[in-house]
């Protein structure tokens, strides 16, 4: 299956900002049963992009305008071919639950065991664990299917109910919020069970017959969790899915705050300042290219090193933005 997708991101700010500087990471990986057959970004105003891979090797493009500006724009679009998926067993045997047990006492998983910034052991999360009765029983994989079907009937799909920097008691609190927060709140139980998870971003598609509760026209996010014998196997508790032909993945990470479309940070003269932004995702099925049309991914980008950036300017103030 081929898929076309279209990603926009527009700022609109009240007073001009005198310079800005951004990461993008929206280009999907091309691993497994995905493919990257063409990807395109444009900025607008006009800024020279350059290219990186972070630790977990996603792609993260960044560039800097050093020029006044009321506007900003970052469209991404892609051509990704995914390929179906091998079905996963009926289940893994209990005794898998000691084989998980010996892959994270030997091997380097750490990153995906602990608490990270949106992803805690919380109070709310421990009362949470102790209301479903939640304790490692039946296998591994039979366990992670109906914690992500107990987790979509937890909470009520509610746009704008929790915003990107809340933390899991938001929605542990009020029982309802968006995919970034079903992710995370699976991912903490996860890792207070033993079980390596992270973060994925990305893109569904949705079929006319496929009810997702998401919506269509933002980016995703679902997790993915280590098993014995299967690897990283994806859930998509926001819509009580295993991941599939589907899903198309850009980024991975610890949480959210490691993966976002795009962050950055502008600078603007001191006094207040209004900053508006406008995002549209559109992810449809596509025709397969012919081998002429199709060209190496990346090759036109410059890559250099992760740098740290801070600013000081006399009366400038330094704003974020994120998506």
């Amino acid at each position: 299956m081929f898929y076309s997708i279209r990603h926009s991101t527009r700022f609109r700010f009240s007073e001009p900002v005198r310079q800005n500087i951004m990461e993008v990471m929206v280009q999907p990986r091309s691993e497994g049963n995905q493919t990257l057959r063409q990807f395109d970004l444009d900025i607008e105003p006009v800024a020279r992009l350059f290219m990186r891979r972070d630790w977990m090797h996603n792609i993260v493009h960044h560039f800097d305008i050093p020029s006044e500006h009321n506007t900003l724009s970052v469209i991404s679009e892609s051509l990704v071919e995914v390929t179906p998926m091998q079905p996963l067993p009926t289940a893994l045997e209990p005794e898998d639950w000691n084989v998980l047990d010996e892959m994270t006492r030997y091997e380097d998983h750490w990153d995906f065991l602990l608490d990270s910034k949106f992803s805690r052991t919380t109070p709310l999360l421990l009362k949470f664990i102790e209301e479903l009765g939640l304790k490692r029983e039946s296998d591994p994989l039979t366990w992670a299917r109906n914690l992500n079907h107990t987790i979509f009937g937890a909470f009520l799909y509610v746009p704008q109910a929790t915003q990107v920097d809340s933390v899991i008691d938001v929605a542990l609190e009020g029982r309802q919020g968006v995919c970034q927060d079903y992710t995370h709140i699976m991912i903490a139980i996860m890792r207070h069970f033993g079980i390596p998870a992270r973060y994925v971003s990305g893109y569904l598609f949705h079929r006319a017959d496929s009810h997702d509760r998401s919506v269509s026209d933002a980016t995703h996010a679902w997790i993915e969790v280590l098993l014995p014998h299967l690897g990283w196997v994806g859930f998509d508790p926001t819509n009580d899915l295993e991941c599939g032909e589907r899903h198309i993945r850009t980024a991975i990470g610890r949480d959210y705050s490691d993966v976002p479309p795009t962050k950055g940070v502008y600078i603007r003269r001191s006094g207040n300042m209004i900053s508006e932004i406008k995002v549209a995702v559109n992810v449809s099925p596509a025709e397969a290219p012919r081998p002429e049309e199709l060209e190496p991914i990346g090759a036109a980008w410059l890559t250099i090193p992760d740098s740290s950036l801070n600013w000081s300017d006399g009366p400038e103030e330094v704003g974020s933005m994120q998506q």
